[in-house]
């Protein structure tokens, strides 16, 4: 249920601008419609991925927010809709960055709410473990395991070699496996 007031909250900001209530902007040939069906698509994904980078859920709604703000006031073309869906996924992990830099500023959320937000319980205890490990880790983990992208996806999206990808989801496998051992004791 939050979840869908969450989307909601964005759709209506999104659309709001697009209709020109806010005169700051000019959106360029982006129609209410379409943007609502982006904006439905992906926000999910979004949402997900911003929640396990910034374990907060407030911080996860404003990035989320802001990455569709910029794909709203975008003036450059897709090729295709993974072009597209690549280019929101970087915005993301972008915004996300920035809002690490502050994050001190900001009470952690706490680990437990995240099963609200996930299908299955297994699920959410992936997510959660998962938000331990060290960023540069747990987001080449979150889009292989999570959100399914293959190895050379990963590092188009997120600016690095695949030979380094595979690196991190190594190391990031480890990191899980001795997290996993802790709790067994």
């Amino acid at each position: 249920m939050k979840f869908k007031i969450i989307i909601d909250q964005i759709i209506f900001l999104c659309v709001l601008i697009v209709k020109g209530v806010d005169k700051r902007m000019n959106p360029l040939e982006l129609q209410g419609d379409d943007i609502e069906k982006v904006v439905l698509k992906y926000s999910n994904m979004i949402f997900k991925i911003c929640l396990v980078l910034l374990c907060n859920e407030h911080d996860a709604k404003d990035a989320v927010q802001d990455t569709f703000f910029k794909y709203i006031r975008n003036t450059k073309r897709f090729e295709n809709e993974e072009h597209e869906k690549a280019w929101l996924i970087r915005v993301a992990i972008n915004i996300c960055k920035n809002m690490l830099r502050f994050k001190f500023m900001h009470p952690q959320v706490d680990v437990d709410s995240i099963y609200d937000y996930y299908k299955s319980e297994e699920e959410g205890e992936i997510l959660e473990d998962l938000m331990t490990i060290p960023y540069k880790f747990k987001i080449v983990m979150m889009l292989h395991y999570v959100e399914g992208y293959k190895v050379d996806e990963i590092a188009k999206i997120i600016g690095i070699t695949p030979s380094a990808v595979k690196m991190r989801l190594l190391k990031g496998r480890k990191l899980l496996k001795q997290e996993y051992l802790k709790e067994d004791l």
